[in-house]
């Protein structure tokens, strides 16, 4: 059983995805004026998939036996390799790149909101309610 019951977990996870795609927005603005350059995006499915898979390893009954792990790993970014918005090859569209960074900025801090109010619960019953 966890002691946060998986919300925190899921928190983190949603954290870990709002950030990458804040290195790729800026990465994406750093770049707009270099040219044959092509916008990056983060895939939410592939960084959902990738933190829910979990290392299968076999159950070893004797030292003789192979250890066996299996694990997944897949970039999330995705590279939009066809597609030119200017003349000079460059895939990155500012006005677009903003909103993204607006919307994402907004989903970061409420997932700091969340969290803050778990965090403060926690504390709340760790001090007797006080």
């Amino acid at each position: 059983m966890s002691l946060f019951g998986g919300t925190i977990n899921s928190l983190e996870t949603g954290l870990k995805y709002a950030t990458l795609k804040n290195k790729t927005i800026a990465q994406n603005i750093a770049n707009v004026d270099t040219p044959n350059y092509k916008a990056k995006d983060i895939s939410f499915k592939q960084v959902l998939m990738d933190e829910q898979t979990t290392l299968i390893s076999a159950n070893r009954t004797d030292i003789r036996h192979y250890d066996i792990k299996i694990t997944q790993n897949k970039s999330s970014v995705i590279s939009y390799e066809n597609f030119r918005y200017r003349n000079d090859g460059n895939g990155v569209d500012m006005d677009a790149e903003q909103a993204k960074l607006a919307q994402n900025s907004i989903y970061y801090n409420a997932l700091i909101d969340r969290i803050n109010g778990k965090l403060n619960t926690l504390n709340t019953v760790i001090k007797g309610g006080r």
